[in-house]
């Protein structure tokens, strides 16, 4: 069956928006903690969650997803269509989600405000500069990178060592040949030379400072902790050594402050920070969620990628940074994702599905099904509830869902079909009432390693414990990178995996749920800002490249001055 609907941008631009001033009443926002930005934007103060304290907490919920394709499996529009469902039961839900870095949107992947009857909007405001929050970071980041500079030049009087800065510069666009350059060319007063590079603003570690603050005092010591690089005696050079962190703090004093917007059926939801699901935390703020736990009965938000990736980064970091406990977890499932996971169909990003793949074939669905066991297994190791969400497509057969349903049933999670992105609020009801019994249910949640173990100890738990590997390798420089972090004091510390999220494993053609393979370590890097440290398995790029035929080769302005081809 073939179904057209209008575009995402024309559904989005048809919508009737509430008044915002309406949708922060309505969700229990005092009115002094409202600053408008526009018409349809408003930044929350960040002293709201301390004055809405005395409110009901809400059920916390997280959506993830099993390893996706290329083209995603949905999450955020069934995020979106989750909170709208709520709302046609009766229930008061919000949402939080990371706001879309403008690299994908205009490189291969698209916008990140949902799909169809469920986005938030406006879109082109969301998927664009919002309120300015990641070229605030993106400021206070270089700004870092120029004071580290600065100090070379004028002496280097803390004896960093040039060939050990690990500091780069930051820029919210994909481009390949910013990856690796040549700094200070030029006459003696253009600066020290030295090689460096560019990062997408996503992989800021100011941006998951942002993220994991839980108030701008709390940003201002974590700015501060930030390692630059280190000196000739081996020691950690910091931005409160080179007094860039107030500075920095200033140009973050607005982006600490949530943003509010509304769904197309009015739903709230709460946009803050964004970093990439690959190679940081690949979740929204807790200032965000802080806020959002005492708005309603429901707070529903979207971890990065698969349930090995955000999913994990939110339980082992986010939750012990916050205090927050998750009551129940949706995992999105397609009948694409699940065919893919079958090794018998290959889908490109950008090209069309393999016209084979969209026949009624439940055989492919079922040998794709380890995939979505691994995930399961993945989050009832967190003591989380699981509901798998079926995001269905017009393409899909009765017959494939069925199989899901299968699958799903005999581990004993929940399971609903969702046509959230056609029929709105309306096609998600299903879903919600499976999420409102699984937020009912006892759990007993729990972290997968302590915080006191080694570093070691604690990538292999993740190793073991989440992706299912059998053993982990690490290069010569990973171990002495854990061991100068260790005798630094940062052994404490939680631990980010940096790898593909096109498998659970980090080699992106093991497709499905590998099993005896090993997890090759070949790096480990401090993010002591953050408050983590990340293990870099495979090859991780920290600047994505724009395809051959970008996206950003269709966006444009028509002649009544409105955006075409966002999507």
């Amino acid at each position: 069956m073939t179904l057209t609907i209008a575009s995402d941008l024309d559904i989005a631009r048809a919508a009737a928006l509430a008044p915002l001033t309406d949708i922060a009443r309505d969700a229990g926002i005092p009115a002094d903690c409202l600053e408008p930005y526009g018409r349809h934007v408003a930044k929350i103060t960040d002293d709201a969650a301390h004055i809405m304290a005395d409110r009901a907490q809400a059920k916390y919920v997280v959506v993830t997803a099993i390893t996706p394709t290329p083209l995603g499996e949905g999450k955020t529009t069934t995020a979106v269509g989750l909170a709208q469902g709520f709302k046609h039961l009766g229930k008061h839900a919000t949402l939080a989600l990371r706001q879309p870095s403008m690299g994908p949107t205009f490189g291969i992947k698209g916008g990140a405000a949902g799909a169809g009857y469920s986005q938030v909007v406006p879109m082109e405001t969301l998927n664009l500069h919002l309120t300015g929050d990641f070229h605030a970071i993106t400021a206070a980041h270089n700004m870092l990178s120029a004071m580290l500079d600065n100090h070379l030049h004028h002496g280097n009087a803390l004896g960093i060592d040039p060939r050990r800065i690990s500091w780069r510069r930051v820029v919210d666009i994909n481009d390949r040949s910013l990856r690796n350059v040549v700094l200070g060319l030029g006459a003696r007063i253009d600066g020290v030379p030295r090689q460096s590079g560019f990062d997408i603003t996503a992989a800021s570690e100011v941006g998951v400072a942002l993220a994991l603050a839980t108030s701008l005092q709390d940003l201002r010591r974590r700015l501060g902790r930030i390692v630059v690089g280190y000196s000739y005696d081996g020691e950690a050079v910091t931005a409160e050594d080179l007094k860039a962190a107030g500075a920095m703090t200033v140009i973050m004093r607005d982006a600490i402050k949530p943003n509010l917007m509304q769904t197309i059926e009015h739903t709230p939801a709460l946009i803050h920070a964004g970093p990439f699901g690959n190679i940081a935390t690949g979740n929204s703020s807790i200032i965000a969620d802080l806020v959002g736990i005492r708005m309603g009965d429901y707070l529903i938000t979207e971890a990065g990628f698969g349930a090995d990736m955000g999913a994990e980064r939110f339980v082992n970091v986010k939750c012990r940074e916050s205090g927050l406990r998750p009551d129940a977890a949706v995992l999105v499932v397609t009948v694409r994702a699940l065919k893919a996971h079958s090794g018998r169909y290959k889908i490109t990003a950008g090209k069309p599905l393999p016209e084979q793949m969209l026949q009624e074939n439940p055989d492919d669905v079922r040998a794709g099904a380890d995939n979505l066991r691994a995930h399961l297994r993945i989050l009832s190791g967190f003591g989380i509830t699981p509901v798998v969400a079926i995001n269905a497509f017009p393409d899909d057969h009765d017959s494939e869902h069925d199989v899901i349903r299968e699958i799903a049933t005999e581990v004993g999670a929940h399971v609903a079909v969702s046509t959230h992105v056609v029929d709105g609020g309306a096609g998600a009801v299903e879903l919600a009432k499976a999420v409102a019994a699984a937020c009912d249910e006892e759990h007993e949640f729990r972290f997968t390693y302590d915080l006191e173990a080694p570093l070691k100890e604690k990538i292999t738990a993740v190793a073991t414990k989440v992706y299912g590997a059998h053993h982990v390798a690490y290069a010569p420089e990973a171990e002495k990178n854990l061991a100068e972090f260790e005798r630094l004091g940062y052994g404490n510390m939680p631990v980010v995996m940096a790898k593909t999220h096109l498998s659970i494993s980090h080699d992106p053609t093991l497709r499905g749920a590998p099993t005896g393979w090993t997890l090759p370590v070949r790096e480990v890097r401090l993010a002591a800002g953050a408050g983590y440290v990340y293990a870099i398995c495979g090859e991780m790029r920290t600047m994505p490249g724009l395809s051959k035929s970008p996206a950003a080769e269709r966006i444009d302005i028509d002649d009544d001055g409105n955006i075409v081809g966002l999507f």
